[in-house]
Parts: structure tokens; C-alpha cells; sequence
């Protein structure tokens, strides 16, 4: 752990490729020993920051420290602290994953008893025993993935780098791949996870910094994101479409600070956000069958980090095009 108590920290980053900026003041602060996630949709900046954090590029402007060392005056030393695995499998498919362990832990120049030794620990940790001495070829795509995240651990690196360690593969073998990403994490090991899939970064991620557009949109843990946008909320589907004014009245009255239920006239469903979960349901429960409306269903939910991730991407977006218009009326 660093003095500051952060493994990855990172202030106004820049990146420019021609007019394009793939990051624009990008901020990130990274406790020790957790799962970070960064979460956005493709392009939005990610896979740059990461390549920035692991020395692969240089940043045009602001500065980052990953394991106490800045990655542009101290990129050896960064690189000592650290472990990457990207978005493509680095294994080799021929030799097998016993021999792909012993060969990582030579070029770390690790000696050759060491190196074994090393990978009969990984092959354990990574649950990979039983497939020590086949060939990756072989692999299922959660197998495979669980070797390449090996190999980055010959040297139990400090903070280890996944640049969207999932693309492609199947549930099972998502599955495989987040429970290692666990075990890590378990083990103390920071752990950096950018992902577009928001269920992982859901199910992995301590904290989360929604990105878009090459800067940071908001950060938070996986609750306090959802709690962002309005907390529980109550939802109602109809019997039958004509009883959906009635049940959007009878909702209007429990929506916390006014709120105008939305209506969704397809599935026959109303939703709107509320402060007092049980009194709340209670009370539309008992009002809508005092008024004899049929419900298929009631009940209450709390917002899914899609609707998270929509809402501010989209509040986001809206402010992009709002200071492009300001620049634009400015320039007239």
C-alpha cells in the first residue's frame, strides 16, 4: 500500500490522436487492495487510460502514479508493481499450460526451479491442475482466460490491469473468469477492471467510475450509484391497458417529491420513485383493489446500474453538445 493509501491515482489526463481526444481530463483514485471498475461503453476512453496506467503510451497532459510511481519519469518502476492482461489472450496455444507458466516465469527472469515452482502454484490457485499439461488450444474460452490471468501473476504483482477480461466469452465462462478476478481480490491484490458489461462490473466492483467521452462522469460503489437516481421504486402492471390511468393516479400519490409516474403502455406498466418502501405498497395495494383494478403484478425494485449507466451517459452527452453549442455560438 502507498502513503496515500491509493494504488493507482491519475489527474487530468490527456490523450490525443489528430482532433480526436480519447481522454479529456480524465481523474481516477484507486483505494488499495479493492476492485475498481471502470465502466462505459466502447470508445469512451478506457483501454487508453489503461495504456496510459501500464506505460504502453504516453499521456499529452496531467500526471499518474501507479504504485507510489509516476508512469512517465518512473516507468521501470511501475512496471515492476504491475500485471496486464488485455483484451486478447497472450498464451501460446501449442505448448501446454504448465510449459506457457514455466515460460512466463523465465522471461520474468525467474530461475528455472523457481519458475516451476511458480507455476504449480498458479495452476492451483487458477484451478487449472487437472489441465496443467494440455494445450490451451484445447481450452474453453473461461480456461483459456483463467491461464492468460496466470500469467500476469508470475510475479504477484500490486495493482493487475483487465482490460475487458470477458469479451466473447460464454456464461460459463464469464463466470470462471469473475471468480478468479475474486480470489485476486481476496488475496489482496488491486485489481483494475474496465468492462462495458454492467453486471460485472455490478457483481466484481467495489467502487465504479462510469466513463464517457475520456473523462469521468461520476464515481461510486455499486449501490451508491443506483441510490443516485432515485432510490426504490414501486411498479404496477395492469390487467387490462384500460385500467392504466386509475393505476397511475392511485401511484401519483405515493411518488416521492411529486414525481409523474412513467407509463409504459405496451406492457401495461407503471413505475415512479418512492421514499417509504412498505407504506408506499401497502397503500397502492389497498387502493387499487378498494377500486376493483386487476394487477398482474406489484412490487418494489431498486434501479438496475443500466438505468444508472443510461442516465448519466445520456446527462453527459447532453452536456457535451450544450458546450459545443456554447463554443459554437461564441465563435458567431
Amino acid at each position: 500500500m502507498t502513503a496515500s493509501g491509493y494504488s493507482v491515482e491519475a489527474e487530468g489526463l490527456l490523450k490525443t490522436y489528430g482532433d480526436k481526444r480519447a481522454l479529456d481530463g480524465f481523474d481516477l483514485a484507486v483505494p488499495s487492495g479493492t476492485v475498481y471498475g471502470l465502466l462505459g461503453p466502447n470508445g469512451a476512453g478506457k483501454t487508453t487510460a489503461v495504456r496510459i496506467l501500464t506505460t504502453l503510451i504516453r499521456l499529452d497532459g496531467g500526471w499518474a502514479r501507479v504504485g507510489g510511481h509516476d508512469v512517465s519519469t518512473e516507468p521501470r518502476q511501475v512496471r515492476r508493481r504491475i500485471g496486464l492482461t488485455g483484451q486478447n489472450a497472450a498464451v501460446d496455444e501449442i505448448i501446454t499450460a504448465r510449459q506457457n507458466l514455466e515460460m512466463f516465469g523465465r522471461l520474468f527472469h525467474l530461475s528455472a526451479a523457481r519458475a516451476r515452482r511458480r507455476a504449480e502454484e498458479l495452476l492451483e490457485q487458477f484451478t487449472l491442475t487437472e489441465a496443467a499439461d494440455k494445450q490451451p488450444k484445447d481450452f474453453s474460452g473461461g480456461m483459456r482466460r483463467r491461464l492468460d490471468l496466470a500469467s500476469s501473476m508470475i510475479l504477484a504483482p500490486e495493482v493487475l490491469f483487465l482490460d475487458e477480461p470477458t469479451t466473447g466469452l460464454d456464461p460459463r465462462g464469464r463466470s470462471e473468469v469473475w471468480d478468479a478476478v475474486r480470489s485476486l481480490a481476496e488475496g489482496g491484490t488491486t485489481v483494475v477492471l474496465t468492462t462495458h458489461y454492467l453486471d460485472e462490473a455490478d457483481k466484481l466492483s467495489d467502487r465504479i467510475a462510469v466513463v464517457d467521452q475520456g473523462r469521468n462522469v461520476t464515481e461510486d460503489t455499486p449501490a451508491g450509484l443506483k441510490r443516485a437516481i432515485g432510490g426504490d421504486r414501486i411498479e404496477v402492471v395492469a390487467a387490462e391497458a384500460a385500467d392504466l390511468p386509475a393505476v397511475a393516479k392511485t401511484v401519483a400519490r405515493v411518488a416521492s417529491g411529486g414525481a409523474e409516474p412513467e407509463t409504459d403502455a405496451e406492457e401495461r406498466r407503471v413505475h415512479a420513485p418512492v421514499a417509504d418502501r412498505v407504506p408506499a405498497l401497502t397503500e397502492v395495494a389497498r387502493s387499487l383493489q378498494d377500486a376493483g383494478v386487476t394487477v398482474e403484478d406489484i412490487g418494489l425494485r431498486r434501479p438496475t446500474l443500466d438505468e444508472v449507466f443510461l442516465t448519466l451517459t445520456q446527462q453527459s452527452e447532453d452536456k457535451s453538445e450544450a458546450k459545443s453549442e456554447d463554443k459554437e455560438e461564441s465563435a458567431a
